[in-house]
């Protein structure tokens, strides 16, 4: 499973009916906890209500707001799932049922395709997240492409990302991936070491990685990013050398690397509240330390920070359309089981349930709706803000514009405090994130969150 577009803004379902709870306390603590830390949306998700589904309903059914549109196609396969994942992901499928699903996802193309805030809007950006994207077999792939190209096509979209586990990669689904235009793959390699990527369950060997990687840089997609995780379970500060050096041999285009979490649901979590063992995972000091050397080695090999996950080589070109759009409050035309999108800003998601999601669709004929929430204008600004310093500075000029607000005198007492603590430094024109505080990028945004929200169920 490539984490990819959960830890840049699609956020996928959480299938605990545990309360997940954000706020100062959880996100100041030194140790990893049980819960949710990193944050991808605001309101929190436990806002959005199935009574508000009329809310994007009418915003489907007018026409569309003058912004960016993007697509999300959820593909919720995987070879198994690993200890710490808790998204809405399917293992042990066999092809009929991956074939009732992808003719599901289809025909929800099809329905969103007829909506009338598509508007004449080209898709600025496409991505295929999971889930496995990359678990579908060619003919699968292809089967999946045609029907979609009967009622849209992506040929206009600067940036067409496509998530890939390396043990799923075969040489001619790398090619085909090429010829369908993908133009950003996004590889799940989280570590490079056998031993701990079977401890944290991963369906991957790391001569999978390398395999993967030499058919991938001879189909010469135009970007490649690696995913690496700081603080699985088993790692050391010799492991995690040892991963940036493997890293910086391959020289991918960007890599992205999150602190590990231990959201409720996972196995790892589980284990944890079930059989009252020691949190395997390390502190978060450690694990920023790590971060911290990742991102000197990166910066020394010539790459630059793009967030408070990402260097990239190149920043002058289009690295991440999908991450900055939907940062920028862009529309984003979610399909796929439990997936979340924003229209005419509502935002709303999918129902989680198979048999809902696929009864919707080929039985009545509609879509999958299952809950939505409309923000206030201060919410819209809070959201912007908060997704958007996660990049490692903020322009107020922007906010200025758009929501008519000096976000530096709006939140005087949270720059102030943030100072105070050597996360950043601002003036009237810019806020700008330090090393430190982008190291705690997460921790640093329940104090933007109006009070009724700090201490919430999140998902």
């Amino acid at each position: 499973m490539a984490t990819d577009a959960e830890k840049n803004g699609i956020e996928k379902t959480c299938e605990s009916d545990t309360p997940i709870t954000i706020g100062s306390e959880k996100t100041s603590s030194e140790k990893t906890e049980i819960g949710s830390y990193f944050i991808s949306n605001y309101p929190p998700f436990s806002q959005w209500k199935k009574e508000n589904l009329s809310d994007v309903e009418a915003a489907m059914a007018n026409p569309p707001a003058d912004v960016p549109l993007g697509l999300y196609l959820h593909i919720p396969f995987c070879r198994k799932r690993c200890k710490f994942c808790y998204f809405k992901v399917f293992t042990d499928n066999n092809a009929k049922e991956i074939e009732k699903y992808v003719a599901a996802l289809c025909r929800e193309i099809e329905l969103v395709s007829q909506q009338p805030v598509m508007g004449d809007r080209p898709f600025r950006f496409v991505y295929f997240g999971g889930g496995t994207p990359s678990y579908l077999s060619v003919k699968q792939l292809n089967s999946l492409v045609d029907r979609l190209r009967a009622n849209i096509n992506w040929d206009k979209a600067e940036e067409v990302t496509f998530e890939c586990e390396p043990g799923t990669l075969k040489e001619s689904k790398i090619h085909t991936l090429r010829e369908l235009g993908v133009t950003r793959l996004s590889l799940g390699v989280e570590n490079f070491t056998d031993e701990i990527l079977k401890e944290n369950g991963r369906a991957h060997l790391s001569g999978e990685i390398y395999t993967a990687w030499d058919w991938i840089k001879a189909a010469d997609f135009p970007n490649v990013n690696i995913d690496l995780i700081s603080g699985m379970v088993g790692e050391n500060w010799d492991n995690w050398k040892y991963n940036v050096e493997k890293t910086l041999e391959l020289s991918p285009d960007s890599v992205t690397i999150y602190q590990m979490e231990l959201p409720y649901n996972t196995v790892y979590s589980k284990d944890v509240l079930g059989n009252k063992i020691e949190i395997p995972v390390a502190d978060w000091p450690e694990k920023r330390d790590w971060v911290n050397y990742a991102f000197d080695q990166f910066l020394a090999a010539g790459y630059h920070v793009s967030s408070a996950y990402t260097v990239v080589k190149d920043p002058a070109k289009v690295n991440f359309s999908y991450r900055d759009n939907l940062w920028q409050g862009s529309d984003l035309l979610a399909t796929g089981i439990a997936s979340f999108g924003h229209v005419s800003g509502v935002h709303y998601q999918n129902k989680p349930d198979m048999v809902s999601y696929i009864g919707d669709l080929m039985d009545k004929g509609q879509l999958p709706l299952g809950r939505a929430y409309t923000p206030t204008s201060e919410q819209s600004l809070i959201r912007e803000l908060i997704l958007q310093l996660k990049k490692g500075y903020l322009e107020t000029s922007y906010f200025r514009d758009k929501f008519k607000v000096d976000i530096i005198e709006h939140f005087a007492e949270t720059w102030k405090d943030h100072k105070a603590n050597e996360f950043l430094d601002f003036n009237n024109e810019r806020v700008e994130l330090t090393r430190k505080g982008l190291l705690h990028a997460d921790a640093l945004l329940p104090p933007f969150f109006e009070e009724e929200f700090r201490n919430v169920r999140y998902t």
